[in-house]
Formats: structure tokens, C-alpha cells, sequence
């Protein structure tokens, strides 16, 4: 009996960012629609083209689906987690994928192989467009590499030396009922020796 392909959803935030959406949105979109995939786009307050960017590929992608994030009223909170909460409750998958326009999908395998176990990351090497997914039985198994990767500073995840051990991943998925609870690993204020905790727990 062959194996009832799970549904999926990816959830990307962004803020003025007209020109990468103009560039790698399509390639989400086409390879979401290969998988029977939903895209969310939440828009964080853009102030250039990027609400006119998602309008047009709004009539082109019937699997696209976009929102906004409005200007917050409470003190100081986490945009990002603002925003993906609104991804996360707008979403039709059982397994969510928080993706990043920077890093688009290279293959069908970037995004099908991401629907396994309850949590997993993926990384490709640009270079040879090899893909490589680390899968987890559970999301306490990949807590250290998200909060990592997804800290205030942002330097785990954007930077470039040692980018598999820094968390360069592209994306990171998560069962749906998991969603809310993995948010809390991101937008986090790491200090030195907590970032040192996490370097040892992740370096592979």
C-alpha cells in the first residue's frame, strides 16, 4: 500500500521585500503546487512594492495565500512570532514549514522530505544543490539547533562561516499541533554562555 503523502504548509514572513518575492516566490509556489502544498505569505508592514508583488501572483497561484501582520499595540513583542502565529492559524497542513524567501527550495525533495518525524530542518549546498534533512522524533530533539539558528541577534542564522554548525538552515518544520509551542524557540535573547550551550549541543 503506498503512503498517504502528508499536506503541508509553509509559512514565510516578510518586510520589504518586493524584489526577492518577485524572485523566489514562484519557485516555492511551483514546487508547493508539485506537493499538493499551501504557501502563506504574512507581510510585516512592507512599505515598498510587496503588497502589489503578492496581489499579482495572488491570481497566478491558486495555492497562494497571504495576510498581514498590523502595526502591534503591545509593548515590545516578538513581531516574528506575531506573524507566524497568524501563519500558523491560517494554515491547512498537518506539517508547517517556516521558510525563507532568502533560501527558496531547489528540488521537490527540499519539501516532501521535510514531512517526516514530528520536527526537521533542511540545508542545501548552493554549490551542488545537494539537500540534506536532519529529521526528529521529537521537537525537543532539535530545540538547541532552532533556538540557535533563530536568535535575536539573527547572526546564527544569516551568517556564513561554519554555516551548518552557525544554523544556516533554509527551513524548519514542525507538526501542526507542535506549531505554537515550537514558536517559543524563536526571537530569543541569547547571552554568551547560553550561546556556547547551544554551539556543543548542535556542533555535527
Amino acid at each position: 500500500m503506498e503512503k498517504e503523502t502528508a499536506s503541508i504548509s509553509i509559512i514565510i514572513v516578510v518586510h520589504d521585500q518586493a524584489a526577492n518575492l518577485e524572485e523566489n516566490l514562484p519557485q516555492f509556489l511551483n514546487i508547493a503546487q508539485e506537493a499538493g502544498a499551501q504557501v502563506i505569505v504574512v507581510d510585516d508592514m512592507s512599505s515598498d512594492d510587496t503588497p502589489d508583488v503578492l496581489q499579482r501572483l495572488l491570481l497566478e497561484h491558486s495555492n497562494l495565500y497571504t495576510t498581514f501582520l498590523p502595526k502591534s499595540v503591545v509593548p515590545n513583542p516578538s513581531r516574528i512570532r506575531l506573524a507566524l502565529s497568524i501563519g500558523i492559524k491560517a494554515a491547512k497542513g498537518q506539517y508547517l514549514v517556516f521558510g525563507d524567501i532568502n533560501r527558496p527550495p531547489v528540488s521537490p525533495v527540499w519539501l516532501t522530505g521535510l514531512a517526516d518525524g514530528e520536527a526537521s530542518v533542511v540545508y542545501t549546498s548552493h554549490k551542488n544543490k545537494q539537500v540534506t534533512h536532519v529529521v526528529a522524533t521529537s521537537l525537543e530533539d532539535l530545540q538547541a539547533l532552532v533556538q540557535k539558528a533563530e536568535r535575536k541577534s539573527g547572526r546564527g542564522h544569516h551568517g556564513q562561516c561554519l554555516k551548518l554548525q552557525r544554523g544556516l538552515y533554509d527551513a524548519f518544520a514542525v507538526r501542526k499541533e507542535k506549531a505554537f509551542e515550537a514558536l517559543k524557540y524563536f526571537d530569543q535573547d541569547i547571552k554568551g554562555g547560553q550561546l556556547l550551550a547551544l554551539w556543543l549541543k548542535t556542533w555535527f
